[in-house]
Parts: C-alpha cells; structure tokens; sequence
C-alpha cells in the first residue's frame, strides 16, 4: 500500500557494536564510581574525627578557663549542658608524665578509677563520643550488633586497644570493614592497617586518624 512504512530495527552487527561500547563504558566508569564511594567514605572518616578532635580541645579549654573546676578531687567540667568527668593524674602519674589533666574520659561515674586512662572502657569512649559530637552518627561498642548497617543504621564501632595508660579509644566506619564468607560484618580485631578510623587518647588528648583502602 502506498505511504506503508516498514519497522526498520537493529541489525545483529549494530547490537554487537551497541553491547561492546557499553562494555567499555562499564569498564572505564566502575573504578571512578568506586574511587568516589572510597572518597566518600574517606571524608567521612575525616568530618568526624575533625569535629571529634575540636570538641576536645573545647571541653578541655572550657575546663582551664573556669579555673580548672574539681568536683570529689576529680577534674570536671559542664560542657553543652553536658557534664565531662577529665583526666586527674595522681601525683605520681603527672611526675612520671604519663597523663595529661583535663581531657574528657567519663560521664557517667565520676569515680577515681574511671578517670584513669589505664582503666578505660569501650562504653566509656562511646559515652564520650555522644557527649561530644553534635547529632552524632549512630554507633555501638557491641560487636554482635554490627550486623546489618540497613536495618540498624550503626555508622561506627566503638572498641579500646592498647594498655596501661596508652589505652585508646578506637572509632571504625562500619561500611569499610571487611565481611566473612556469610556476608556479615567482620571484627577489626583493632587494626589500623585495613579499615577507616580514627582513634582517641585520653591520656594525652590525642586524636590520630587512619585511613586506609
């Protein structure tokens, strides 16, 4: 019939030509895209060991220009409404140098011992990690619930390392640790040589970060 049009499509050298550039396309692409996801992760590693890092030097500056505050011969302070029981050394510790007074270690019992560094707690650096970030990510120092980010959304890790009074807080970015052959998350086991993290010393008011990929 005159005006009768006929479907033209693809002819097989055309599709094969189509599937081949898209080919290429994924492989040139996939390594940016996971170059920004490592980014990513990376800068929030970072964001929040900054903001970390600041509200330490804060709490402790607070602390030295009320006076050095003490409360039951214990350093302390009222920071964003929020009380900080801080580093106390007894006299022998400040002599040997081994800790440093007026970092933020506690915020709950206010006793001798949890003010000292050898005694540190992973529920402790997490009480010191809601104390001090604004709107915090959410995190857990209990590996079993390190499970499944999607239903729980856990961000960070909570865990201690070290001993005597180099213990340290250790902060791990949940989504760069490692998973078994089921697919769940695995313990870092305190590296800092595979995951992203930061760590914290109350002993000292350090406040190193690790990024790895």
């Amino acid at each position: 019939m005159r005006g009768q049009q006929r479907a033209a499509g693809f002819s097989l050298i055309e599709l094969v030509i189509v599937i081949v550039v898209l080919g290429i396309l994924a492989v040139t692409a996939l390594p940016r895209f996971l170059d920004v996801t490592e980014e990513a992760k990376t800068a929030s590693v970072e964001g929040v060991s900054g903001g970390f890092a600041t509200g330490v030097l804060l709490v402790r500056a607070q602390w030295e220009a009320k006076g050095r505050t003490k409360e039951n011969s214990l350093n302390t302070i009222v920071y964003d409404g929020k009380r900080f029981y801080l580093t106390t050394p007894s006299t022998t510790e400040s002599d040997n140098g081994d800790v440093s007074p007026g970092y933020p270690i506690d915020m709950s019992s206010g006793t001798s011992s949890a003010v000292a560094p050898s005694n540190l707690t992973a529920d402790r650096c997490l009480d010191v990690w809601n104390g001090l970030l604004q709107n915090p990510p959410k995190a857990t120092a209990t590996f079993s619930e390190v499970a499944s980010t999607s239903s729980n959304n856990l961000k960070f890790y909570v865990s201690v390392d070290g001993s005597g009074y180099e213990r340290v807080c250790r902060y791990y970015l949940i989504l760069s640790l490692s998973k078994d052959a089921n697919g769940a998350y695995a313990d870092p086991g305190n590296s800092t040589t595979a995951y992203k993290s930061f760590s914290y010393r109350p002993a000292t008011g350090q406040v190193e970060t690790y990024i790895n990929n």
